[in-house]
């Protein structure tokens, strides 16, 4: 258990002499979560947080690297993708599971620290600067993705050939797949039955939908997720499903076309020749795939 999730290694009947590297590869999550976690005081994210805002802080190569990442997915989402929009959740009491609608004095007062662009990268220094402060960095819509390939990366090395790696329902990465792939069904919450089945072959799979966290006001549904351009919950879309070489791109874009939609997904794709989106809209379900990806073969539902 980390992250919030249960972190998984499944590995082929060929593969069982590995199962000590598998436990040994899932030890690292630990060491991560204590790293990159918001919610632990003393993590390098969070002395990051408290000190960027008035001085650049030097941080590790991979957290830098991470970064930069995020900063890539922000860009070419257009903005869709933002680990800085931790105030919006804090706003909506997402961040605490206690949601609520707030005034739009609130949401503007958290809208007005949100934006990667108030992030500021040295890439010589390897060093992070805030713009102002109220800006903080929230790796949760990236971090499982991004542990999942720490995790195969150690496998990989381990010499294992055939292993399914997850993190909950909603990340998971595949290392090569005996007999064709692993079979992996997309499900949403707010849906009855699978909305679709996906086998993968040394490829990444992340699924963000609507489902998870919402409050009602007058009879009116607000999701968690948020969409950190207007402040307000994300609509029209009830689950998005990424394919990527990456679990943690996989991840990221998930979130990015949950609240872009299929437009974004579309544009994105196009320029990104080796992923795969499978987005379901709200209403009467249907599934529409974006995109290819070499490792992922859709079934029908």
């Amino acid at each position: 258990m980390a992250m919030a999730c249960r972190f998984e290694v499944t590995l082929a009947s060929q593969d069982a002499g590995c199962v000590p590297a598998a436990r040994a590869a899932l030890d690292t999550i630990d060491g991560l979560e204590e790293r990159l976690s918001l919610f632990r005081e003393h993590s390098e994210l969070s002395e990051l947080n408290r000190r960027a805002a008035s001085e650049a802080v030097r941080v590790d190569q991979p957290l830098f690297d991470l970064l930069s990442l995020c900063n890539e997915i922000h860009r070419n989402t257009h903005g869709a993708f933002d680990i800085t929009s931790t105030p919006l959740s804090r706003c909506w009491g997402f961040l605490q599971r206690q949601g609520q609608l707030p005034s739009n004095d609130a949401i503007a007062d958290a809208m007005s620290t949100v934006g990667f662009n108030r992030v500021h990268l040295d890439a010589a220094a390897r060093s992070i600067r805030f713009e102002r402060s109220g800006v903080e960095l929230n790796l949760g819509a990236i971090g499982k993705g991004y542990a999942l390939d720490r995790v195969g990366c150690g496998l990989r090395g381990a010499g294992v050939r055939h292993a399914l790696l997850s993190a909950g329902r909603s990340s998971l990465l595949a290392l090569g797949g005996r007999n064709g792939g692993w079979l992996v069904e997309i499900a949403s919450a707010r849906s009855e039955g699978p909305l679709a089945h996906v086998v993968l072959r040394d490829a990444a799979i992340g699924t963000s939908g609507s489902g998870e966290q919402f409050v009602v006001v007058d009879d009116v549904r607000y999701g968690h997720v948020l969409d950190p351009r207007s402040g307000w919950p994300a609509t029209g879309v009830l689950s998005a499903t990424v394919v990527s070489s990456s679990a943690a791109v996989a991840d990221a874009l998930s979130t990015a076309f949950l609240i872009g939609g299929i437009g974004l997904a579309h544009e994105y794709c196009a320029s990104h020749p080796d992923v795969l989106a499978l987005i379901t809209p709200e209403g009467p379900r249907r599934t529409v795939i974006v995109g290819h990806h070499p490792g992922a073969f859709v079934e029908a539902a």
